[in-house]
């Protein structure tokens, strides 16, 4: 089955250093860019991490130190990957908790204005839990009976979501072709940020979904208890958590002008 798309879909997986997305950094990343008229457009790029890759990560997804050393920085590449990801939507597996909020974290660190959140997308993963509960591999042989090669490596892992998602639709009557109802359905809940430190409660309002202030408003706790925001800015908190809370401190500063 074709995607219903009104505008071009991005499919993208990353290869990291680790699964800290306030720490860690990309060292691939493999795009699958999906137009409504079905023709596709394909990149793939090594990053050099500016750390150290551990062996460990090494062992799972193949890419060392060595093969990254000359390799582009994010900073150097960062502005082609926003403009081919630009008036697109995005989707990905596992992507809404760890490959979004990452990238998103290399965009603010290369100082390049790019609001994922602005974006709508489609988490494949999601869609899979919620009807099958699977790993990714077994998902590609479970909607598409074809075993993943070379798993863990961008490019296949892309791909194989790309061909995942379109038979889901194919599955599943009640899934709609629709890259805006699969967004919201591929959505556990109201994050501000991406990493869920700050929510939306039941009333629009954003709250504080970890800690002490855990339900509590942002706007009264940071009234309330101003040094709170001095803590989470210095400790090690995703940059976009900081962001966020930043736009949220300044409009309530705003407001009072």
């Amino acid at each position: 089955m074709d995607l219903n798309l009104k505008k071009p879909i991005v499919f993208f997986d990353l290869e990291t250093t680790g699964v800290n997305i306030a720490n860690d950094r990309i060292v691939e990343i493999s795009m699958l860019k999906v137009f409504p008229n079905g023709s596709e457009e394909k990149r793939t790029m090594l990053i050099n991490p500016g750390i150290p890759i551990p062996p460990q990560t090494t062992d799972i997804h193949g890419i060392s130190d060595e093969d990254v050393k000359d390799k582009p920085t994010f900073s150097e590449i960062g502005k082609s990957i926003a403009q081919f990801i630009e008036g697109c939507d995005m989707a990905g597996y596992n992507s809404a908790k760890f490959d979004i909020p990452l990238l998103a974290e290399e965009f603010i660190r290369a100082d390049i204005d790019f609001d994922l959140k602005k974006l709508r997308s489609v988490d494949v993963q999601v869609i899979f839990h919620k009807m099958e509960q699977r790993t990714l591999s077994a998902a590609y042989k479970f909607y598409c009976n074809k075993i993943l090669e070379d798993a863990h490596t961008a490019e296949a892992d892309t791909i194989a979501t790309f061909e995942i998602l379109k038979a889901q639709l194919e599955r599943y009557n009640d899934l709609e072709n629709d890259i805006e109802k699969l967004s919201k359905f591929s959505t556990h809940n109201t994050n501000v940020d991406f990493a869920g430190r700050i929510v939306y409660n039941d009333k629009g309002q954003e709250v504080f979904n970890f800690g002490k202030y855990k339900g509590k408003t942002v706007e009264s706790v940071l009234e309330r208890d101003p040094g709170y925001y001095g803590w989470i800015v210095n400790n090690e908190f995703p940059l976009y958590t900081k962001k966020v809370l930043t736009a949220i401190k300044l409009r309530k500063f705003n407001s009072k002008i």
